[in-house]
């Protein structure tokens, strides 16, 4: 019941065997059919031009403008979340230690209520 049925055990290929098979008989065709004479030497191929190197980027006024807002902006929502989470945290301290002065009131004391 829990035994596996894929792949079958007679069409599993073992290790020495491989699922590719080699590529053979392959002919290539010449690049030309224009029979040069052997007494013409062909002309080199020229050789390909260096690229212009360029800076990776291009920064321009109205770009480093938007680069500082942009990283101004992150720096204040960033800064508005951890604020948040702060004051989120102490109140909740301050509320847990409210209960438990309260609670502690109430159990020490039963009968002065």
């Amino acid at each position: 019941m829990f035994t596996p049925k894929i792949p079958p055990p007679d069409t599993a290929p073992t290790p020495a065997t491989s699922l590719v098979q080699p590529l053979t008989g392959i002919t290539h065709t010449p690049a030309c059919n224009c029979h040069h004479s052997s007494s013409v030497a062909p002309a080199p191929a020229p050789a390909p031009a260096a690229p212009v190197s360029r800076p990776a980027v291009q920064l321009t006024p109205g770009s480093l403008l938007v680069a500082a807002a942009g990283g101004t902006a992150m720096v204040l929502v960033v800064g508005t979340v951890l604020v948040s989470m702060l004051l989120a945290t102490a109140i909740t301290a301050a509320s847990v230690a409210i209960c438990a002065v309260v609670l502690r009131s109430l159990l020490n004391r039963p009968n002065n209520r």
